[in-house]
């Protein structure tokens, strides 16, 4: 996995954080995903923050 494309998501209310691949030159926004919470054990939504 390449380090320039890497982005760090994260669920506030929980603190998780996880780390995913995003196209730098097709997306300029900051993404949300949802992605599975271990903590809730169901699919929440996961928002981009800073490195």
């Amino acid at each position: 996995m390449s380090q320039d494309r890497l982005i760090k998501i994260a669920h506030k209310p929980t603190g998780e954080i996880l780390y995913t691949t995003k196209n730098k030159k097709g997306v300029e926004r900051k993404i949300k995903l949802k992605k599975y919470s271990k903590k809730l054990r169901k699919r929440v939504d996961f928002s981009e923050i800073k490195k």
